[in-house]
């Protein structure tokens, strides 16, 4: 790689595509293992209420990745976040979500939205397996859609022969659109998937050969300096405004491949506002430690290793001591599962859960449940300002049982729903994935 510019302060690139399935994930976790073998000081963030892809990304990178959501943050917050990840950094990369300009419902929150707001420019990762000359209104479209988003060039992925790849540049010329490269098609560069996005980066059997042969690949095949060169200062912030206050002093946070599903950003802010954070392995039958005034399960698959979970009577125990020493436990999605009394799995076996909710859930008969929510607290948790959060899950409710809702809620576009979650004593929880507070 040709010497690279040494920025002063960080600088920051989006990575987006016009659609979902067009490689951006690969590219972007090409593009930092190359970077970091290179000997870059590289960071990276995700667009959006994505737990999967951040740890890919700290895989590649060998840094923690944050989320920047558009939608659930104000501008303060966003570019306070990004310049406290960039910071150290000479580069920080940001994945985006969907197609560059999807959002919510009512269009807030894309990934276009973020790079306005950092006012960081585009590279676009185009899927050219299926096109040649229409390469070229694709991208003037992109181009010209929004004026306050800057697409710096493109990166033209797939694409199958030497032939192509010069009619794709062709037709691209007269635009004066930057090509920074053109990925061939390869079957190296496909990542495993399941019902909520790929596998796990800890379930993934090789990871380090495809992050090695997916650098390689934009090590060959782009033009690395060039990338570099066109990311712009990422915007310095005074505050970061989400002050969603820490569950207790001493907070319990289930993790592992089950309970994976929290965000760095909410674990970090309780950080600095003096909580103390321990993690523990339910799959592992540990339990909380003794002295947390408050335990979070997260959300995670908690479906594909019920069996485990019934099992592991040490875990059990914990928690339903905590329970009845009047520890506030809170769930959500996968936790929230975790806390009812029975979880059905895929094929239609119950599993005894913990049997701190009234609530029997199951994975036999799914229906996708997705989208942003804006939830107002009814009690129980030290949050009583709205929240932001986030629903994305296949499982369906069984049965309840007599207990208080835990929020009333509304959709993205304000619309009413119904009450969301479970609360019983110090034991809540339910299926959204908090992000912030309003």
């Amino acid at each position: 790689m040709p010497d690279s510019v040494t920025f002063q302060d960080p600088g920051g690139l989006l990575i987006a595509a016009p659609s979902s399935g067009a490689g951006k994930t690969t590219l972007t976790l090409a593009l930092l293992r190359a970077f970091r073998n290179a000997g870059r000081l590289v960071a990276s963030a995700k667009s959006g209420p994505d737990y999967i892809d951040p740890k890919f990304h700290e895989a590649a990178s060998s840094k923690h990745c944050i989320n920047l959501d558009a939608w659930a943050m104000d501008t303060d917050t966003l570019r306070a976040l990004a310049m406290e990840q960039a910071t150290g950094h000479e580069l920080l990369l940001i994945e985006g979500a969907m197609g560059l300009f999807d959002g919510a419902a009512n269009g807030k929150g894309s990934a276009a939205e973020l790079a306005a707001t950092l006012t960081v420019p585009v590279i676009l990762v185009i899927d050219c397996a299926m096109q040649a000359q229409s390469v070229a209104a694709l991208v003037f479209g992109f181009q010209n859609y929004r004026p306050d988003v800057q697409i710096a060039g493109v990166i033209l992925n797939r694409v199958s022969s030497a032939r192509h790849e010069a009619m794709l540049r062709t037709a691209l010329a007269p635009l004066g659109v930057t090509v920074f490269g053109a990925i061939p098609r390869s079957m190296d560069l496909t990542l495993p998937e399941r019902h909520l996005g790929l596998v796990q980066a800890s379930e993934h059997k090789d990871l380090e050969t495809f992050l090695e042969t997916a650098a390689e690949l934009c090590r060959t095949h782009v033009d690395l300096a060039a990338i570099e060169s066109a990311a712009t200062c990422v915007p310095a912030a005074e505050t970061i405004r989400m002050q969603l206050p820490p569950l207790g002093r001493k907070v319990a946070v289930a993790r592992d491949v089950a309970f994976a599903f929290s965000y760095p950003h909410l674990l970090h802010e309780w950080q600095r506002q003096g909580a103390e954070i321990a993690f523990f392995s339910p799959l592992a039958n540990e339990a909380p430690g003794p002295d947390a005034d408050a335990i979070f399960l997260p959300g995670g698959y908690p479906e594909l290793h019920a069996a485990v979970l019934a099992g592991a009577e040490g875990f059990k125990s914990g928690m339903r001591q905590a329970a009845n020493a009047g520890t506030l436990i809170y769930g959500e999605c996968g936790g929230y599962m975790t806390l009812g009394e029975g979880l059905i799995d895929a094929s239609g076996e119950r599993h005894g859960m913990l049997g701190l909710l009234p609530l029997v859930t199951s994975f036999e008969d799914r229906k996708r449940h997705l989208g942003y929510r804006v939830l107002e607290p009814l009690g129980g948790l030290p949050w009583t300002s709205p929240l932001a959060g986030h629903e994305f899950h296949y499982a369906s409710i069984v049965s309840e049982g007599k207990a208080d809702r835990l929020f009333s809620v509304q959709d993205a576009e304000g619309n009413k729903r119904e009450d969301m979650g479970l609360r019983s004593g110090n034991v809540m929880g339910s299926f959204a994935h908090v992000i912030s507070s309003f």
